[in-house]
C-alpha cells in the first residue's frame, strides 16, 4: 500500500475513535507494525493533524484537519447512494432535498471512471408505504438538536392527559412508522411514542438541561436490563 493511503487510512481510523486508541489497536486494524503507525502518526502531526498522545498511553485525533480528498470505492459509494436513497424515500422533505444536494456535491467530485458506480441501479430502495405522520420532523429534529421541549397531545384514548410535555432525545424510522423516544414530565419516565399518536407537537422555547446524550444512554440501559433472574432482555 502507497504511504499516502496508509496515511488517509490512519486517518479515517481516529476519526472513527471518539477517545484514545492504542497504537497496537491501530496497527492490528491496518494491518502494520506498531513502529509504522509512530512514524505516520509523527508524519500527520508535522502536516498539521492535532493529534494528541504518545508511545505507550494512545492516540485521540482533535478535529478539524483534513487531508486531501481521496477517491471512493464502489462499495463505500454504493453504500452512500443506497443509504441516500433510503432517506430521500422514507423520511420528511427537507431531508430528501438535504440528501439530493449531498449527492451532487459527492458526484461533482468523482473522478469520471467512478462515475458508473455512482449511478449504478444494482440496488433498489422502495419508497414509504405511507406518510405515516403530519407532523413537521424537520422542527422535531430541531428540539432533539437545541434540547427544547415538545408540548405533544396524543390521539390515544388511554392518554392521561390531553397535552404532555417531553423532552425528545431521539427519532425511530421502523418500516414505514416513526417514533419519538423521550422522558415525560407527567409521569418522569421513559417512553416511546408512535409519531402518529401525536396530533399535535409544539416546540418550545425552554430547553431541558440534562444532556440529550446522556438521556438517550439511560434509556438504552433500561431497554437492556435484565427482567428476570435468567438474564433475559426485557
Amino acid at each position: 500500500m502507497a504511504r499516502s493511503h496508509r496515511l488517509f487510512d490512519l486517518m479515517q481510523v481516529l476519526r472513527r475513535h471518539r477517545r484514545t486508541v492504542s497504537g497496537q489497536a491501530l496497527a492490528h486494524e491496518l494491518g502494520v507494525s506498531l513502529r509504522t503507525i509512530r512514524r505516520d502518526v509523527a508524519t500527520l502531526q508535522d502536516m498539521g493533524a492535532d493529534i494528541d498522545g504518545e508511545p505507550g498511553v494512545g492516540y485521540i485525533l482533535r478535529p478539524g484537519f483534513l487531508l486531501p480528498p481521496m477517491s471512493f470505492t464502489e462499495e463505500e459509494i454504493l453504500a452512500l447512494v443506497t443509504g441516500a436513497k433510503w432517506v430521500s424515500r422514507q423520511t420528511d422533505d427537507r431531508l430528501a432535498l438535504a440528501v439530493t444536494n449531498a449527492l451532487a456535491k459527492i458526484n461533482a467530485v468523482l473522478p469520471p471512471d467512478m462515475r458508473a458506480a455512482f449511478d449504478d441501479d444494482t440496488i433498489y430502495v422502495g419508497h414509504s408505504l405511507k406518510d405515516s405522520t403530519h407532523l413537521d420532523l424537520s422542527e422535531i429534529r430541531r428540539a432533539l438538536r437545541e434540547q427544547r421541549k415538545l408540548r405533544i397531545k396524543l390521539s390515544l384514548e388511554h392518554a392521561p392527559e390531553d397535552e404532555q410535555v417531553i423532552w425528545p432525545i431521539m427519532l425511530g424510522f421502523i418500516e414505514a412508522r416513526r417514533f419519538v423516544a423521550a422522558w415525560c414530565e407527567l409521569d418522569e419516565q421513559f417512553r416511546v411514542i408512535g409519531m402518529d399518536d401525536i396530533t399535535s407537537a409544539e416546540v418550545l422555547a425552554e430547553r431541558y438541561l440534562r444532556s440529550r446524550r446522556l438521556l438517550v444512554k439511560e434509556w438504552r440501559a433500561l431497554e437492556m436490563r435484565p427482567c428476570n433472574g435468567q438474564g433475559d432482555i426485557c
